[in-house]
């Protein structure tokens, strides 16, 4: 069954895209079919995917720009030929973004352990609960010290949202690599950016499995 994926966030500049990307490629390299969707007007992911025409460590993925009322339509396409479905959504609670969320089996939503982010988190949650969607929160750009992490986790626990054990760091392999249409996987193998990387796919594939 192919699990689709909605990488969502209403605060601007959480690692959206990044991690969208880097996910996805991080599952293809298990060996699964993978489609990266960029609904974002922004369209971070598609520069991205302009540079990555130019890599040959580059691993095969299928990617689409769809908008608005199409993103349905090219999800059920991608089904037919695809294990998963990524798709980057808009930051903000508008159309493209509810559009994403209805059509997602799981709502992954990067959180930098900061208060104001915990605070931008409230409307993602609200509408992946309004659309009857699983969402789980993985803290993005952790801070190699101190303990504001642990205390977000907390505030988190407090209002029973679910917090992925893996993080992914505060590194500049994951912003190094994005600029050259690649992963962390494909850039820097035996970075410790891609061992969080990679526990993250597999946690994400245990959602699905579970």
């Amino acid at each position: 069954m192919v699990f689709v994926v909605a990488v969502a966030q209403q605060k601007g500049g959480a690692g959206k895209s990044t991690v969208a990307a880097n996910l996805a490629v991080a599952m293809a390299a298990t060996g699964l079919r993978v489609a990266l969707l960029d609904t974002d007007p922004q369209q971070s992911l598609a520069r991205w995917w302009e540079e990555r025409a130019n890599q040959p460590r580059a691993l095969p993925l299928s990617f689409e720009t769809p908008a608005g009322w199409r993103i349905p339509a090219a999800i059920d396409r991608l089904k037919r030929g695809h294990d998963v479905i990524i798709l980057d959504t808009a930051p903000h609670a508008e159309t493209e973004a509810k559009i994403a969320i209805r059509a997602a089996d799981l709502v992954l939503l990067p959180m930098q352990p900061s208060p104001a982010d915990l605070w931008a988190s409230d409307a993602t949650l609200k509408l992946a609960a309004a659309e009857g969607r699983r969402a789980v929160v993985l803290l993005n750009r952790v801070p190699a010290s101190g303990r504001l992490p642990q205390q977000i986790e907390a505030l988190l626990a407090e209002r029973h949202i679910p917090v992925l054990a893996q993080r992914l760091g505060n590194r500049t392999a994951f912003a190094s690599a994005f600029m050259l249409g690649l992963a962390v996987c494909e850039a820097a193998p035996r970075n410790q950016a891609t061992t969080e990387l990679t526990a993250l796919a597999e946690a994400v594939r245990a959602l699905q499995k579970g």
